[in-house]
């Protein structure tokens, strides 16, 4: 009988800012991904469509400077730049301590930003990106960033899709989409 695999995971949680009540999801994601998967993840978990450039950022203190993205004209690389297509978790935070903050960007003319926030490590037999729980519905795609969203939500805008329920958060539809991600 073959034994089974066991693979590092990391736990962390994505939390949509400047929307209250907070939008968020917790995963666990096997420390093998690429910022490309985790990219993938990220999308899947919160229910977003992928239409859209996208970054991560991370640092010390508030000056987030090193830049991990797609090598893209549109965004800016700076003196730390990491390719997500080949940079992996392990890779950036194998010897870092945990909790470890970065920042996730996405569509820069609405301008999405998440806290991403690795807490923990974890073991696991399964090598594939795991939903962990969450709140609230994601916006739509171009619902006009978060003001724009809040807007609409206050009933100062009135576009949003009447099946659309913030409140509702279909931790099926988001479990489904999550095993469509593939992981190296």
């Amino acid at each position: 009988m073959p034994s089974k695999v066991i693979s590092e995971h990391y736990i962390f949680k994505v939390m949509l800012y400047q929307i209250e009540p907070m939008i968020w999801r917790e995963v666990s994601v096997p420390a093998s991904a690429t910022f490309l998967e985790l990219h993938q993840v990220i999308q899947a978990a919160m229910g977003w469509e992928d239409k859209h450039l996208h970054e991560f950022r991370h640092g010390k203190g508030k000056r987030l400077t090193s830049v991990i993205a797609s090598v893209d004209e549109d965004i800016v690389q700076g003196d730390d730049f990491r390719d997500e297509n080949v940079t992996t978790l392990k890779e950036l935070f194998g010897r870092k301590r945990f909790p470890f903050r970065m920042l996730y960007r996405y569509d820069f003319r609405e301008d999405w930003i998440h806290e991403v926030a690795f807490s923990s490590k974890e073991e696991s037999e399964e090598p594939v990106a795991k939903l962990l729980g969450g709140e609230r519905n994601c916006p739509p795609e171009d619902a006009g960033g978060a003001h724009g969203y809040q807007a609409c939500l206050e009933g100062d805008l009135d576009w949003l899709d009447d099946s659309y329920d913030p409140e509702k958060f279909d931790r099926k539809a988001a479990t489904a989409r999550l095993k469509k991600v593939k992981i190296s």
